[in-house]
């Protein structure tokens, strides 16, 4: 074994020790019961263990003739002072894991078969292989997907169109053989790999990349497809936030079967809805196709219809020449972004309509009104409509320069222009400035924004937006303003705020500063 093989299995056996306080020990060996690597925690016996391994060889190669894969075989037992898990990474070597006498095999089951994929990558280790040796918390995965609508779905920033970052689960699935594995060797180390072997269970892979000025981490969970793993894969699959289904382009099976895995994903996650991309491999096999792309498209409309509101595209890919592998993950990072922003749109919407409720409760009516530049682009307006579409709603003007919505709860929202806007009944004015292609503060704006003040009665609120540019001073641009002397002789509130490049969800921000301002005035 060289010294990288090693010192992979130092670590990874020592990380695996440290998951629970079940675990005792850990051992690789042969078919002869010789230790190739092992670590243990206190006074287990490892030529005992390796003694057992040596006895519960020919059980196992039993099991492994009698599965379908005839490489793969599990067992375990119980002594006096320990339980023995023993699984099977091939024909010659068996991983032997060791609990106490209390300790949970269900509990530990899950990292003990994502250890012995782990073991089979190491075993057959080459020089430029990555092998992550980080072990998952199947029981936080489960906790985090129940957070999961609280916490925004796990986004660490929902800042839309640049900038972002993003940072989600991803199962692959689909039946043996068809790429999976190759599929994301590819994508997060730019190799394929001509020797089969099957995922033992389950292996974990994390890749970034830039996304359209986007970060996105992927934690990739490459699911193994074997029967025998059915009953861990819910508890894989928790927590996902998007998937591949992979099938073989010239395995007729492996297609057919796209219906049972979407299912089977479909039930263990329940009611949430993520983005799933169908993913056709193998395209550089050509001549042996038997799937055609019409068929595909096909199946894919066929089960959108039977179970999503959209959500399923469809892709296909070569592993071996690298073809579509990355235009794949471009497709689901886009499709879970879209989503991530319809979730934190809706979750903001009804933030909305709650405070825009309790106003009304207590006031009877408000009134709020925008005023553009273009009668084509106005955000806010458009917002507050869409927050408020339940309530039945009388379109009393719906011109260029002046359009009036009032709405059964009592809501009444307007739109004006620039050059000629009435404010007087207003509760609060929303105006916005593009100033990114301005040296400054136009004198046009400073008018504007002093008739806004004059028009509105006292205790009444005024939001200013500005889109400026990144290179603009914005407290040289706030100075040269200067309008606080209006201010104060008026006692109405003016707040600005500065509008970036992902500016809808920043107005989102500002009418619930708007609103509750409004509501503890």
């Amino acid at each position: 074994m060289s010294l990288a093989q090693d010192k992979l299995f130092k670590d990874l056996l020592k990380s695996f020790l440290k998951i629970n306080s079940q675990l005792e020990a850990v051992i690789v060996s042969d078919h002869e019961g010789f230790v190739i690597a092992g670590e243990k925690k206190k006074s287990v016996d490892m030529e005992l263990i390796s003694v057992l391994t040596t006895l519960i060889n020919p059980i196992l190669e039993r099991i492994r003739n009698e599965f379908a894969f005839k490489r793969f075989g599990t067992a375990s037992f119980d002594t006096d002072d320990y339980r023995l898990l023993f699984i099977s990474i091939d024909e010659d070597t068996t991983l032997s894991v060791v609990l106490n006498n209390l300790g949970s095999i269900d509990i530990i089951s899950p990292y003990a078969y994502f250890l012995a994929e782990k073991v089979a990558q190491v075993l057959t280790l080459s020089e430029g292989d990555l092998i992550q040796l980080t072990f998952p918390n199947f029981e936080v995965e489960s906790e985090i997907d129940e957070r999961s609508s609280r916490i925004k779905d796990q986004i660490y920033q929902m800042r839309l169109d640049s900038g972002g970052k993003y940072r989600f689960k991803f199962v692959v699935l689909g039946d043996h053989k068809v790429g999976k594995t190759s599929i994301v060797r590819r994508f997060v180390e730019n190799k394929f790999s001509e020797d089969y072997r099957a995922t033992i269970g389950l292996n974990i892979l994390t890749h970034t990349i830039e996304f359209y000025g986007n970060e996105i981490h992927f934690s990739l969970w490459d699911v193994g497809a074997q029967e025998y793993f059915k009953r861990f894969r819910k508890t894989y699959y928790q927590g996902a936030q998007a998937a591949f289904i992979v099938y073989d382009l010239t395995n007729k099976d492996s297609f057919i079967n796209i219906e049972k895995w979407f299912f089977e994903l479909k039930k263990f996650i329940g009611e949430k809805q993520i983005p799933i991309v169908i993913v056709g491999n193998k395209l550089d096999l050509e001549n042996e196709r038997i799937v055609d792309y019409q068929s595909a498209i096909n199946k894919i409309d066929d089960l959108s219809q039977k179970t999503l509101k959209g959500g399923l595209s469809y892709i296909e890919t070569s592993a071996l020449t690298g073809d579509n592998v990355e235009d794949a993950f471009s497709l689901i990072s886009y499709h879970y972004i879209t989503k991530s922003k319809e979730k934190e749109e809706h979750i903001l919407k009804s933030d909305i309509m709650k405070q825009l409720n309790s106003i009304l409760e207590k006031n009877k009516n408000l009134t709020i009104t925008f005023i553009t530049e273009n009668a084509l682009w106005s955000p806010g307006f458009q917002i507050l409509n869409e927050v408020n579409e339940l309530c039945e709603c009388e379109k009393t003007k719906d011109a260029k320069e002046e359009r009036v919505y009032e709405y059964s709860n009592g809501l009444v929202i307007k739109n004006f222009l620039y050059d000629k806007f009435d404010v007087s009944d207003s509760d609060c004015v929303f105006i916005i400035f593009d100033g990114r292609n301005k040296n400054g503060i136009e004198s046009e704006w400073r008018n504007i924004i002093l008739n806004i003040i004059a028009q509105l009665e006292q205790n009444k609120f005024a939001l200013i937006g500005v889109r400026i540019a990144k290179e603009t001073d914005w407290s040289k641009f706030m100075e040269d303003l200067d309008i606080n002397d209006y201010l104060e002789k008026k006692l109405v509130s003016v707040l600005f705020f500065k509008l970036g490049s992902e500016y809808r969800l920043e107005i989102y921000d500002q009418l619930q500063i708007m609103l509750n301002s409004i509501l503890n005035s």
